[in-house]
């Protein structure tokens, strides 16, 4: 996969993965007391889909592209629809869509490593008093981060899996984190190139320890052989997800999966 998430963003995983951080941020936020967004792999937080890079993949067209038609969904949907259509031409990234929901008592931790994406980052979210950029390694600055003062987050692990070690190491921060804080919300985000590989990375997670993990998976239509070959399944596993989470996505699904001619499930790994 390429690092740069221009030529990705607004494709069908960034539809499931949004969607599914918009519900939990608006059930997050039925209670008074404050919370921390930390996204350990931040990106530019806007992403220009008239672009060089977005053109030559053209993946927003399969992906948010499609649900052009849905003028008014309810609950997380509209909620997401909202936001993502909120700047013409483009598409908001993780860190932009938490800061645009935050209240004024809540903040984010937005990290990113690569200095050009940081740099626009840190644009993007300039004018929210209450977020913070953070230039380094999500994986490491995560770790130190926990638990937070306020004892209630969500943190979301979004990283490019550039090579198979991605794999290996995502799990372990994941489960070291957990350790640290384990009342909290964490969405970790994975492409799926083989269905047993997917399922021995999250078994490897579920099995150490979590009682609420729930995986939601999402797979389209592979691409003909003569185009270039593409990402066309991707996987979240979510630990802790707030109450509702789940039945906000069912329901969604049910609206989006056939604008996307996709299919999307929704299983509990784990649900003590």
């Amino acid at each position: 996969m390429n690092y740069r998430h221009s030529f990705h963003a607004g494709n069908f995983a960034d539809v499931v993965k949004h969607l599914a951080l918009v519900s939990a941020l608006t059930h997050l936020k039925k209670k008074d007391k404050p919370f921390v967004v930390i996204d350990t792999h931040g990106g530019r937080g806007l992403y220009d889909l008239s672009s060089r890079e977005a053109k030559r993949t053209g993946e927003h067209e399969s992906g948010i592209g499609r649900l052009a038609k849905i003028e008014n969904g309810e609950g997380a949907l509209g909620e997401y629809l909202r936001l993502a259509r909120i700047v013409p031409e483009s598409y908001p990234g993780s860190p932009l869509i938490a800061a645009k929901m935050l209240r004024p008592i809540d903040r984010l931790v937005a990290i990113e490593k690569h200095k050009e994406e940081f740099a626009a980052l840190r644009d993007a979210l300039h004018p929210f008093a209450r977020a913070r950029v953070v230039e380094g390694d999500g994986y490491d600055t995560l770790i130190a981060l926990l638990p937070p003062p306020e004892r209630r987050g969500l943190i979301l692990i979004d990283p490019p899996y550039e090579d198979d070690k991605e794999f290996e190491r995502a799990a372990k921060v994941l489960i070291a984190a957990h350790r640290r804080f384990a009342t909290g919300v964490f969405m970790l985000w994975f492409p799926i190139k083989s269905r047993p590989a997917a399922d021995a990375f999250c078994g490897e997670i579920a099995n150490a320890g979590i009682d609420k993990l729930l995986r939601i998976d999402i797979e389209t239509k592979p691409q003909p052989k003569d185009e270039k070959e593409r990402l066309s399944a991707a996987g979240l596993l979510i630990v802790n997800p707030p109450f509702g989470l789940d039945e906000d996505m069912r329901a969604a699904a049910q609206i989006i999966a056939p604008a996307l001619d996709a299919k999307i499930e929704l299983g509990w790994l784990a649900n003590n």
